[in-house]
């Protein structure tokens, strides 16, 4: 087996209303195939946190850079949904850091764009919603009835100024990390065709040069639906399995 030391660190970066907690048991499974892996919970999605309704998309990203700097070696990013914002930014200002960046039903982020500009000032973030709402917007196949009541029960209100902030890109050298984007409520086919058209959700797709597009079949959170599966697609992008 190959040794942790040769491998990248594959740092797990979870999406809107979740923490570092929504990815254990894909936590637990690397562990099993000999993977070293940490998880974030970005600022403003701490429970415990009496100010995190204050907490900006710049903090979410000065996060992941001060994990990114207590990494010697190489590192891959996996950025679930909502956290493509703030892991774009990081990738626009360290390239040269991430040995891979995947995209967990997710995506890059368009430069100019912020997640809801117009997100109402003084509230308390976006909560999670009821999950007949959120079933609209984000496919829950494959969650079962545990894994929903612990979505509600541990889920924490998105940062409004986390919502509203515009993401700003200017470094070019972010088009040439290599890219995985892992496809779960959507068929890679159709992502690629709606980049080719110029969707504004995946505009950046077919910017990037060195891109790879995995199907795995479930809903949005596969972290929770297939985890042990999503565990080996991120052990087979170490190029160690």
């Amino acid at each position: 087996m190959t040794t942790h030391t040769q491998q990248p660190t594959i740092m797990l970066i979870p999406g809107h209303w979740l923490g570092a907690w929504a990815w254990d048991e894909v936590l637990q499974h690397l562990s099993h195939l000999g993977h070293r892996a940490t998880a974030l919970t970005l600022p403003g999605l701490d429970k415990d946190d009496p100010h995190r309704a204050e907490r900006t998309l710049d903090e979410q990203v000065a996060a992941i850079e001060q994990l990114l700097e207590s990494e010697p070696g190489p590192v891959i990013v996996v950025a679930h949904s909502g956290a493509n914002a703030p892991v774009t930014r990081v990738l626009d200002q360290h390239p040269e850091r991430m040995t891979r960046v995947v995209w967990v039903d997710s995506g890059p982020v368009t430069s100019g764009l912020a997640f809801a500009p117009d997100f109402p000032e003084g509230s308390e973030g976006l909560p999670l919603p009821p999950f007949d709402v959120l079933a609209q917007q984000a496919s829950l196949d494959g969650l079962s009835a545990e894994a929903l009541e612990r979505f509600r029960a541990r889920a924490v209100a998105e940062p409004g100024p986390v919502l509203r902030q515009t993401v700003e890109l200017t470094n070019q050298a972010r088009f040439e990390v290599p890219t995985t984007f892992v496809c779960c409520s959507m068929q890679s086919a159709q992502v690629r065709e709606l980049a080719e058209a110029g969707h504004p959700m995946f505009a950046e797709v077919c910017r990037y040069t060195n891109t790879s597009f995995i199907d795995l079949p479930t809903g949005h959170w596969p972290m929770w639906s297939r985890p042990a599966d999503l565990a080996k697609v991120l052990a087979a992008d170490t190029g160690a399995v």
